[in-house]
Parts: C-alpha cells; sequence; structure tokens
C-alpha cells in the first residue's frame, strides 16, 4: 500500500520543471547578442535601399530639365496660353511672345490669379481686346478641360503653352489629352530660384506626374512635341 501511494503521489506531482537552460549572466549575454546581431542585419538590409533612395533623388534633381521641360523654341501659333502660378515669371513670358508677334491672341486660365495676369498684362501694353479669360480651372487636367473648347470655338489649329519650366510636360500633355487635333508647342518661363525652392519644386512635380498617368490617364510621354 504504501508503494502505491508513493508512486500515485509522483504521478499527481508531474515531471519536474526544468531548470535554467544557462546561468543568468549567460543568458542575458546570449539574448544581448541575438538582438544586436539582428539589429545588424537589419541595417545591412536597410542601407543599400537608403543608398538607392539617395541615388534616385540626386539623379532626378539634377535631370529635372532634361525630364520634366519641354521648350519648343520660338514658334507661332494663333494663341498664347498663359496658366496662373508663379504669376510674375508667366508674365513676363507671355508678354515677350506677344511682343515679338508669336500670336495675336492670349487665353488667361486659372481661377487663382488670372486677372492678376491680365492686369500684368495690359499695364504692359497689351490690348483688352487680345485677352480672354478663363478664371474657373483649379488645376492643369482642368486648365487643359475648360480652354480646350474656347480654342476648338475660335477654330484654333496652334497654340503656344506658357507655364513653369517644371511644369511644362504635364501642362502640354494635359492639353493634349482634350484637344488632341491642335498642335500645341510649349515656350515656358524660367525661374531663378535657391536650390531648396527648386527641389521642392521638382519633386512635387514628378509626384504630380505620377498622380496623372495612375488618375488620369495622361502619361508623361503622350504629348507630340514639334
Amino acid at each position: 500500500m504504501l508503494v502505491v501511494a508513493a508512486e500515485s503521489d509522483a504521478r499527481s506531482k508531474g515531471p519536474p520543471l526544468p531548470g535554467p537552460l544557462l546561468p543568468p549572466r549567460e543568458e542575458r549575454e546570449f539574448i544581448r547578442h541575438h538582438v544586436t546581431k539582428r539589429a545588424v542585419l537589419r541595417r545591412r538590409a536597410v542601407l543599400p535601399i537608403a543608398g538607392a533612395f539617395a541615388v534616385a533623388l540626386v539623379v532626378g534633381f539634377f535631370s529635372a530639365e532634361r525630364l520634366l521641360c519641354v521648350d519648343a523654341g520660338p514658334r507661332e501659333a494663333e494663341v498664347i496660353v498663359v496658366l496662373g502660378g508663379e504669376s510674375v515669371d508667366r508674365v513676363k513670358q507671355a508678354r515677350e511672345l506677344f511682343a515679338r508677334g508669336a500670336a495675336p491672341k492670349i487665353i488667361v486660365s486659372g481661377s487663382g490669379d488670372c486677372k492678376f495676369i491680365r492686369d500684368e498684362l495690359l499695364r504692359s501694353g497689351v490690348p483688352a481686346t487680345a485677352l480672354e479669360l478663363e478664371p474657373r480651372s483649379r488645376s492643369t487636367k482642368v486648365n487643359a478641360e475648360l480652354t480646350a473648347p474656347l480654342l476648338k470655338k475660335a477654330g484654333v489649329k496652334r497654340a503656344i503653352l506658357v507655364t513653369s519650366w517644371f511644369h511644362s510636360r504635364r501642362a502640354l500633355n494635359s492639353f493634349h489629352r482634350f484637344a488632341p487635333e491642335i498642335q500645341f508647342s510649349s515656350a515656358p518661363a524660367y525661374h531663378r530660384e535657391t536650390w531648396p525652392a527648386k527641389a521642392i519644386h521638382v519633386f512635387q512635380e514628378y509626384a504630380k506626374t505620377l498622380w496623372y498617368s495612375v488618375r488620369h490617364r495622361i502619361l508623361p510621354w503622350s504629348a507630340r512635341t514639334p
């Protein structure tokens, strides 16, 4: 009876709990070693990605004029279309084109500063009869969407777009999307600005170009560039 009771007690207690595999100090060192090793491996995986991203930023910045800008050089057309934004330089460019006889009419498109651009052009000697406003658009796509009917109604076959250099390719592609039968050429305005300001404009434009490609199917190289 005593032997049976002892066996029963042993079974009820179950197997003895295992002790620590390593003494406390060695166990801490083991954990610290493996945590450090994982951190090193993680850094080794991140560094090439960060390096590639940095290279892409540098290349994108210094290649921006080639990738984002379209400048057709001296052209003649039936109308100059000036897009709102960065008004001072765009006004100057439109005024010079008009004075040179590049086109006899100017359409100013954009809700933000089209009246300011019109007033500046009037002050510079452009007659009111040569000016027309499209004051409702709030984006490049809508600039093109609302200006295209004005051009078609007037029977325009050739038009010159005036915008900032970094915006010129997306603008040209947008207008081509809504009026593919019209031959658009780009005469962009160039800005003197610090490199941080230029970087902001450039990388914002890359993002907007990608968004237009995905959201509106306005691809970066879809327009004819005469």
